[in-house]
């Protein structure tokens, strides 16, 4: 699923040059006319999720530094390029200032655009790493911080979102990788107890005969090796959050106390002579479908009513493929800096590959794939056989061996052993047409040459300037002569209006 990019301009004329553009350096757009409209699609509750901006800084109403003002105020981590027909330094100090990523200079011309976006797009990929792993430190993930542009992701986060603003203990399911910790922790950032304690317990891995010592704690010379007091989890987690991952591992001997815990809202600690009132809230994750442990008679039903009162069911990736592209983008960004190795990107052979698999592991097999492509390759580019696992795995049968995919390119500026930008002239701009001219790839599979593409902007531009040539010339910004050339090379354009005359 390619990038989305917001164009904000009040020219018509400019929003389409701009748009073109975009499209033809393969990306999805979104197109307003002015900075009230960006602002509301931006911040609305359901809208698209946008990756990157081109705005217009001179707009009638909320101009571009209101926009980017606006931007900071609602806390939107979307990296901008603002552009103007007025290049002075004091533009170009102030949209920095204002925390634009990059500033061009109308009319922007494809290769300057082209590499503007895609250094905006990684840079926003790796600062969304970076900000993810120290909100992770900090105990403040939010879900800002979840990477998603999937519809079956939708309605989970929706569902998360409203139950982060109260108490009620939600019971989240899914296969193991697919981001139960990550979810939970985002429920705890987002709700009214972000400042207080974030405690998560691996139910799994606690041996039995310790179970109740480490949930509730244990008095000294409760047992033989309690040489001091422990509080317990419950106790550490007062006022914040208490995850309970894999719950469905708990022996029934544990589970009996811990409904107890939840009904009284106090603990025991073992050997202890009075309960200790705690206040908790509760998130609890398995990777087995809780009621068939029930029904097997693993898990206590009462238990289960507790904890099952809000569920939450995250997809595996393979049900969510679109998110595969986007989470390489952050993978490979933060793997690269981390190892300080110069890869500019993926293959198109290895994304296709890549967004075929089934990911058994899920998220997590997929970010240890990455990290041992950065780490072994021997080339600039990561390709099918930096990823062992997807050549050996074999694709599942409903999936087509054919199937193609655009390259994942890194820019070299995010490397200090690589130059700070890519020439231009290095990018390749659009496929070339049979007749060996330059040619546009549309969405349905279409190629169109540039020449064409070129004849439907003059014929829009004449169309919404009513003829008026002068006008056109200098919103396209080439001269009149030029113009002119080009409507005689270009058959069938209509030369209309008062400015018609040579």
């Amino acid at each position: 699923m390619a990038a989305t990019i917001l164009i904000a301009d009040d020219d018509a004329v400019q929003r389409r040059l701009v748009e073109n553009m975009v499209q033809r350096c393969g990306y999805e757009t979104l197109v307003v006319d002015s900075g009230d409209a960006a602002i509301a699609l931006l911040t609305a509750p359901e809208a698209k999720a946008v990756d990157a901006v081109v705005l217009d800084l001179v707009m009638p109403g909320l101009d571009g530094m209101g926009v980017l003002a606006k931007i900071r105020e609602a806390g939107l981590n979307i990296p901008v390029i603002v552009q103007t027909a007025h290049g002075g330094i004091d533009n170009v100090v102030s949209a920095m200032r204002a925390g634009a990523h990059d500033f061009v200079v109308k009319p922007v011309g494809i290769e300057r655009l082209q590499v503007s976006l895609r250094n905006a797009l990684n840079a926003s990929a790796l600062k969304g790493e970076l900000q993810r792993i120290r909100h992770s430190r900090e105990g403040k993930l939010t879900f800002a911080d979840i990477i998603t542009r999937s519809e079956a992701m939708a309605g989970v986060l929706r569902t998360a979102q409203k139950a982060a603003g109260s108490t009620i203990p939600v019971l989240i399911e899914g296969e193991s990788g697919v981001g139960k910790e990550l979810f939970a922790r985002a429920i705890h950032g987002t709700g009214e107890r972000a400042a207080k304690p974030f405690v998560a317990v691996n139910c799994g891995a606690i041996p039995d005969n310790l179970v109740e010592s480490i949930l509730f704690g244990h008095e000294k010379g409760a047992f033989t090796g309690a040489t001091e007091r422990h509080t317990g989890k419950f106790v550490e987690a007062s006022g914040g959050t208490l995850f309970l991952d894999e719950v469905s591992e708990l022996p029934l001997s544990a589970q009996v106390k811990l409904l107890r815990a939840l009904q009284e809202g106090a603990v025991e600690a073992v050997g202890g002579r009075k309960p200790v009132k705690v206040d908790v809230r509760i998130v609890s994750a398995t990777n087995r479908k809780l009621l068939d442990r029930v029904k097997a008679g693993q898990f206590r039903e009462d238990l289960f009513y507790r904890l099952h009162v809000l569920p939450l069911t995250i997809p595996p990736l393979r049900m969510r493929r679109e998110d595969i592209p986007h989470l390489l983008r952050h993978f490979l960004a933060r793997f690269c800096a981390e190892e300080n190795r110069p890869i500019t990107g993926i293959s198109g052979e290895a994304m296709a590959r890549l967004s075929q698999l089934d990911w058994p592991g899920n998220i997590r097999q997929l970010e240890n794939a990455v990290y041992r492509a950065v780490v072994m390759s021997e080339s600039d580019q990561l390709g099918l056989a930096d990823f062992p696992q997807a050549q050996a795995a074999s694709l599942p049968s409903h999936q087509p061996q054919d199937q193609h995919a655009e390259p994942l390119t890194i820019e070299p500026a995010f490397h200090s052993t690589a130059p700070a930008l890519v020439s231009g002239s290095e990018i390749p701009i659009a496929p070339v047409s049979a007749a060996g001219s330059l040619a546009m790839l549309t969405s349905n599979g279409e190629v169109r040459p540039l020449e064409e593409m070129e004849t439907e902007i003059i014929r829009f531009a004449i169309s919404h300037y009513r003829g008026q040539m002068s006008e056109v010339a200098r919103r396209l910004k080439i001269g009149r002569s030029t113009l002119y050339r080009k409507l005689d090379e270009a058959a069938g354009v209509p030369v209309t209006g008062s400015d018609q005359t040579r």
